[in-house]
């Protein structure tokens, strides 16, 4: 659903305890997300907020499923 300023926004996050590192979701969203190079493990950048279309996305493509909307966001 979009609003009317625009496509509605989702907050998302990475469970450091499911990622397994791939880096799948640095590759498509490289604004948002990183693989931190001290644990080879993906974190989210700035305010993590994606367009609820490009989260599902990135959710759907992590192959270890580690990425969520954060609560409070759905």
């Amino acid at each position: 659903m979009s609003g009317a300023d625009g496509p509605e926004l989702v907050a998302v996050e990475v469970d450091s305890d499911v990622c397994i590192g791939v880096g799948q979701c640095e590759l498509l969203e490289p604004a948002v997300f990183r693989v931190d190079d001290d644990d080879g493990m993906g974190v989210v950048i700035g305010s993590g907020q994606l367009a609820a279309e490009r989260a599902a996305a990135v959710i759907e493509a992590c192959p270890s499923g580690a990425i969520r909307i954060r609560a409070g966001d759905t």
